[in-house]
């Protein structure tokens, strides 16, 4: 199955998850979630992982910058 790279929102409601509810599976308050979600701070590779693990994906399969970076 191939499976496009999902920015961090499409992915969490891929999976009908709150923003709460990845804060929580992460260990990380909401508004964390809301700062990655709108790429005002970059997730940890440790915290990535930890994203992919709840939303079900593999890491690769997750996007964590904006196309207009850099």
């Amino acid at each position: 199955m191939v499976v496009e790279k999902l920015t961090i929102p499409a992915a969490r409601k891929l999976r009908n998850m709150t923003q709460r509810d990845l804060a929580i599976a992460c260990g990380v308050s909401e508004s964390t979630v809301t700062a990655w979600e709108k790429y005002r701070r970059e997730p940890s590779v440790s915290q990535a992982m930890k994203i992919a693990q709840a939303v079900g994906l593999r890491y690769d399969d997750l996007i964590f910058l904006p196309d207009n970076y850099g």
